[in-house]
């Protein structure tokens, strides 16, 4: 974890030595087509085959039956579904404030009223990843949003084990949520399959989740033949702290995110050099205690403090870098810092806003933009599950008010049906 400064740096030579990679490799994408196409033009065969080679696992049946569901019940114990119970409770309670079914009637001109309509997707496709963990929260983030908007098939792939089973923290979670089918293929395969369908697992109209650096390759192939929710990578966190906090609670938040994965990254941005020495301190003794260490020294190497001169430098910093999570933790200011951050995925204001809150029970949702993306891409939400339908009802007076514009403009790009279409309704035939 090492330490730049803006005294020595400049914001854009540090955003260069902090950047995140996007760029697809070519031999992930050599890999991945093959088993896209495959898919596409095999269905199950292809998944039986990709399913052994990756997974090591056979599987006659990849649809999960209602034994199975009911197995996983009694492998987890009741405080965890309790938790998952709780968890999901205020995931729905913010989820359905997202969304507006219909919107204000307006009227644009005397007698023409415009307004919108929220209609869900109604067949939709989630990807839960396998891996070095089990993510049942990611179940509850992805299946929520996708109930509330009032999708009428979700189904659910994920990754079978070397037995041919899957995780049963994921199957419960998904029993919670009322999935309609579950299916135990994983991988870019899996993405295959949802898109373009095979003999067991039907074709989505849009694909949700996160994955490894395949699984969102597959995605970004299979993008116009379906939707997809936004492209994913490792995950990453950005804390702007001063000396106010202790830095072992930073230290904590930082490896939180360390920990998923070997390419994902740390940085805290503060404007004290002493306090960015005392968190890497802290991040090296509590990482000797924590199961997952091995994949934590690999993040460690690519994450980094940044001390600033000034809270101003620290939100340009910040805004470049665009971070999935973002804590502002400091004595004073933490309110008109929050004013200047304009990029963002999800933001945890104060000392007691630990970023694992929202990664599981705030009711926020935890599938971000990465990457930088959230200069572009918010988090996934309850009307990523559906779209806005857009709706006019016009009368006599409106018809006659809008007549000569529609004409003149028709007739100017050379559309003479659609100035048809209007004067026709004036004629007496």
């Amino acid at each position: 974890m090492k330490i730049l400064t803006t005294a020595q740096f400049s914001l854009p030579v540090i955003l260069q030595k902090i950047a995140r990679k996007r760029s697809q490799e070519s031999d992930v994408l050599n890999i991945v087509q093959p088993v896209v196409n495959a898919v596409q033009k095999r269905g199950d065969a292809a998944l039986k085959e990709f399913t052994k080679k990756y997974d090591g696992a056979e599987v006659n049946s990849f649809k999960v039956s209602p034994a199975e569901v009911r197995a996983a019940y009694r492998e987890i114990s009741p405080e965890v579904i309790r938790a998952l119970k709780k968890a999901a409770k205020a995931i729905e309670k913010f989820h359905k404030t997202h969304i507006e079914r219909k919107s204000k009637e307006i009227q644009t001109i005397r007698g023409v009223t415009v307004w919108r309509e929220f209609r869900p997707i109604e067949k939709v496709g989630l990807y839960i990843p396998g891996g070095t963990a089990s993510y049942p929260s990611t179940v509850l983030m992805n299946a929520i949003p996708a109930r509330v908007a009032g999708c009428r098939q979700i189904i659910l792939c994920t990754p079978p084990n070397r037995a041919g089973q899957c995780n049963p923290g994921v199957l419960v979670a998904a029993d919670l949520c009322a999935v309609s089918m579950i299916y135990k293929v994983g991988g870019a395969q899996a993405i295959a399959a949802m898109a373009y369908g095979t003999e067991t697992i039907p074709q989505v109209y849009k694909i949700f989740g996160p994955g490894n650096q395949y699984v969102t390759t597959a995605k970004m192939m299979v993008f116009g033949q379906v939707a997809i929710d936004q492209p994913a990578g490792p995950s990453e966190v950005a804390v702007i702290a001063d000396e106010s906090v202790n830095p072992n609670w930073i230290a904590a938040d930082l490896l939180s995110q360390m920990e998923h994965g070997e390419n994902s990254q740390a940085l805290l941005v503060t404007p004290s050099f002493k306090f960015g020495k005392n968190v890497i301190q802290a991040v090296l003794r509590q990482i000797k205690t924590l199961p997952r260490k091995t994949i934590i020294q690999q993040s460690f190497a690519r994450s980094f403090v940044v001390v600033v001169r000034t809270l101003k430098e620290a939100t340009q910093l910040v805004n470049e870098y665009a971070p999935e999570h973002l804590e502002i933790v400091l004595k004073n200011g933490e309110g008109s810092v929050l004013k200047r951050i304009q990029n963002a995925g999800s933001v945890f204001l104060g000392k007691y806003s630990t970023e694992p809150l929202g990664d599981y029970a705030t009711g926020s949702n935890h599938t971000l933009p990465t990457a930088g993306y959230a200069k572009m891409f918010p988090p996934l939400s309850t009307e990523a599950f559906g779209k806005m339908m857009q709706i006019q009802r016009v009368n006599q007076i409106g018809l006659k008010a809008l007549k000569e514009t529609v004409e003149q403009l028709a007739n100017y790009e050379g559309l003479g049906a659609h100035a048809r279409a209007v004067s026709i309704r004036f004629s007496q035939h």
